[in-house]
This record gives C-alpha cells, structure tokens and sequence, in this order.
C-alpha cells in the first residue's frame, strides 16, 4: 500500500512539473528593411524585437534646453491627477497578481472554540435499553485547520502567471499615460511659444495696416484714392486684427490645458510671453528597432497576450479533477481545562477530495473556445499596435524632414524679402518710393516671418511627436544650449502663478 501510495505521489508530481496549455511563445513579427526617410536599406538597424520598455528612458524634455518647459513637465508628473489614477490602477493590478499567487501555498486557519451545553433528557434515543439523562458539559478544542488545493496539472501556476502579465500590463499602460501626458505637455507649451512668435509678428503687421490707413485716409482726402481703396485698406486692417484676436484665443486655450496637465486650476495660472528655442535638438537619424520596442503600449499588447495565453491553460485543466486537501486539521478537544493539552485529548483528521466534472452543458468546452478567442484578439492587437508604431514613427520622420526642407526655403524667402524692404527704404530715403509702397513691402516680410514660425514651431511639434513615437528619449543626448530661453523673472513669474494664483 505504501509503495502504490508513494508511486502515486511521484505520478502526480511529474504531472505537476508541466503546467497543462501552451506555453507563451512572443510572436515573430517581419520588420521592413528600413525606414523610407534612411538613405540605403540598413538590415543591421533590425532585429528580432524583444521588450525594452522597462529600460530608463530619461527626461527627453530636457533635450529641447527650455527651463519653462522642464518646469512644467515636473509639475505635471507631481500633479496630474490622469497619472495618479493610472498608478493606483497599477498598485490594484500588482496587488490582485499577489493575492492570486498565494494560491500557491496552504491555506492555515487557527480556531478555539470553547462553550458550555446542556443535553435534554428527552432526546431521541439511539438505544432502546438505555435511558437518556440531562447533562451539561464544557467543551474546549483548539485545532488548527489546513485547506490545499493540489496543482497536479498546472491550473493555478497558469492563473498566477495570469495575473503576473496583467499586473505588467497595468505597468506598460502607467508608462504609456506617462509618455502621452509629457508629449502632451511639450505640444502644448511650444503651440503657445509658436503662437506667442506669431503675435508679436501680427502685432507687427496691424500697426502697418493702421499706419497704411491712414495714408489711404489722407490721399482720400486730398483726392488722390478712391473710396474703394480706402474700403479695401479698412477691411484688410480689420481682418488682420480679427487674426490676432484668434490667435490670442488659440493661445489662452494652450495655457488653459497647460494648467489643467499641471494640476493647477486654469484661472490660477500664468505663462508670460516668451520665444521658441532657437534650435532642435539632434534626434538621431538611423534610429534601431530597439526603440520601437520601448513604446510602452507595444508593451501592454504584449503583456495582454501573454496573460490571455496563460487563460488557456486555466480553461484546459477544468477539463481534467480538482484535488483538493480537505478537511485536514488537527488539535485538542476535552472537557476540562486541565486535561486539555494530554496526549488522550489529541484529535486530528485528513482528507484529499477529488471532483470531476460529468455534464456541464458544454460550459468547460465554451470557457477554452472564448480563451483561445481572446488570444487571437490579443495577437492581433498586439500585431496592429507594432504597425502603428511603425506608422507613427515613419510619419514623424517624414514630417521632420520635410518641415526642415520648407523652413530652409522659407529663410531664403524672408531674407529676399529682407533685401526687397532694405532697397525700398534706400529708395524712399532717396524719395523714389512712397511710405505706402515701403509700408506693403514691410508688410509681405511681416506675413513670411509668420509663416517661417510657423513651420519653426511645426518642427517643434514633429520632435515630440517623433520622441513620443519611439517610447521616450534617449540617453547622452546632448542638450543644445538655451539661446532663446526665457529669463529668470520669466519662471520665477510661472512658479509664483501656480502656487499664489498671481
């Protein structure tokens, strides 16, 4: 008996060495040879992929080498509140993933139960011959009782590793609220620096219309204009005005989101005027695979598949019996306290429960068929999150390159337009130009400077958007030198905002 007992056990724990369901196998994905902006095709920059989410990624903000924007970013990861319910998601998902792997282990309870009771004389009686009579006794009896469920086939080994990608799913999703709330921060600040450049040049532009309509006025005074140049000159000052007004309104909704990704109340917050940096930081071209890999919703796909394959593994062992251990306890049982602890008042049981499952309806058949669809959903996911990484960060470099080809021919267009107004200040000087002709040709500057700050903060827009896209910076980044940056007064003013309501 003791030797079949003892095979048995060995059975079930070769049985148990294997968890029942497929084992998770991350899925190969076919990558392209290169990217389209990359000069020649580079197959060293690929590899098979392999998670790197968790590798520190750094302050990639910093490279922009603006304090106003570091600033902000800091309050936002200390305030925003979209960051603190992410992280408390987390703390759930690791702490469920810690409940779940103490199925591993027994289940200890420790119980004392100690009453006094009285039986009735009249009683049922379990022989006739005898006679019941009226007692009263103590019963005392600590006993100590153990539950456990025997993992011969894997089921809750399966349901551990379940929870385990869940909670680094939970992991891969705080990192990727992370990223999106400081990519979020930096587009929103340099869409405000870009619009506070564009001010200041239509500030330009509306004292010009202004000084234009007062010419127009007083040559339709002598004579000299009709009143339909007068009404043209009028409408295009108000026109030019009305823009600025919109930009101004393009600018507060910026601050206003600025405030709230903070943690500070908009009506309490202030950005004073300031001017985009004078340079881009130098983002590597040839950029490896390895980064792809970083995105932290990639990860989260990731993680999600590997959890749903671990769920066929739990759906597989409810097709095989549960072993159960149960009821296993031991402990003392007397009547008087003094006998309590002797040898004669030990009591103790054990038990191992088997259930097998006969007829379900086809519910244990369901539960693998709805697991291994939602494999499938998670494989897919997982494969069209790779694309769309792929996808933004193609498009972010395709958006930097040529942003960077228009900002070149839009520097040659103002410089020319440089020329054309100092010629024509030469010539008005000389009295061979009028102030109206001077005035348009200051004009048309004033609209191409606009222009090349727009495509400036564009340029600004597509690094982030291209940072963000890739799963966060990169480390050793040298960080330009802040030319442009705003002054000290400038962040102590921001800084005194959030905290006074100034």
């Amino acid at each position: 008996m003791r030797s079949k007992l003892a095979l048995g056990l060995i059975a079930l724990a070769c049985a148990g060495c294997s968890p029942i369901g497929p084992d998770y196998e991350r899925p190969v994905f076919d990558l392209p040879a290169n990217w389209k902006s990359l000069p020649a095709a580079n197959p060293s920059l690929w590899k098979i992929a392999e998670p790197a989410d968790d590798k520190p990624k750094g302050e990639w903000w910093k490279a922009f080498g603006d304090p106003t924007l570091d600033s902000l970013e800091a309050r936002c990861l200390e305030n925003n509140f979209t960051l603190q319910a992410s992280l408390a998601r987390l703390d759930q998902a690791i702490a469920q993933s810690d409940s779940q792997s103490a199925a591993l282990y027994p289940n200890v309870q420790l119980g004392v139960t100690a009453q006094r009771f009285a039986t009735s004389p009249n009683r049922p009686q379990t022989n006739y011959d005898s006679v019941n009579a009226a007692t009263v006794q103590n019963d005392f009896k600590p006993v100590m009782v153990m539950t456990y469920e025997v993992d011969w086939l894997g089921k809750v080994r399966r349901a551990v590793e379940a929870s385990r990608d869940t909670a680094g799913q939970a992991a891969a999703d705080s990192d990727n609220v992370r990223l999106l709330l400081t990519a979020q921060v930096a587009t929103a600040y340099f869409l405000l620096r870009q619009y506070d450049e564009e001010i200041l040049v239509l500030e330009g532009v509306v004292k010009l219309q202004d000084k234009l309509l007062s010419i127009f006025k007083s040559r339709y005074a002598e004579g000299a204009a009709g009143r339909t140049e007068l009404s043209q000159q009028a409408a295009l000052s108000e026109a030019t005005g009305a823009q600025l007004e919109l930009i101004k309104a393009q600018r507060n909704a910026q601050e206003n989101l600025l405030a709230t990704l903070t943690g500070t109340p908009a009506p309490d917050f202030r950005i004073p005027p300031g001017r985009l940096p004078a340079s881009l930081p130098a983002f590597p071209v040839s950029i490896p695979s390895t980064l792809l890999e970083r995105r932290p919703d990639v990860a989260a796909s990731e993680r999600a598949m590997a959890a749903a394959n671990a769920q066929i593994g739990v759906a597989k062992a409810a097709f095989f019996p549960s072993l159960l251990v149960a009821p296993m306890f031991g402990g003392y049982e007397s009547a008087v306290m003094s006998t309590l602890f002797a040898a004669p008042s030990i009591i103790w049981s054990i038990g191992l429960t088997a259930a097998q499952t006969i007829f379900d309806g086809g519910r244990i058949s369901a539960n693998l068929r709805f697991a291994k669809a939602g494999y499938a959903g998670t494989l897919a996911n997982y494969r069209q999150s790779v694309l769309v990484a792929m996808q933004e960060t193609q498009d972010a470099m395709n958006t930097l390159t040529q942003l960077d080809a228009a900002r070149r021919r839009q520097d040659e267009a103002v410089k020319n337009y440089d020329k054309a107004y100092g010629i024509s200040l030469i010539r008005y000087r000389e009295g061979l130009d009028n102030a109206q002709a001077l005035a348009l040709i200051q004009q048309n500057q004033l609209q191409a400077l606009r222009i090349k700050w727009q495509i400036h903060g564009g340029q600004f827009l597509a690094s982030v958007s291209l940072v963000k896209a890739l799963g966060g910076g990169w480390q050793g980044l040298p960080l330009p030198n802040p030319t442009t940056a705003p002054t000290a007064e400038q962040i102590d003013a921001l800084q005194t905002s959030g905290r006074s309501g100034s």
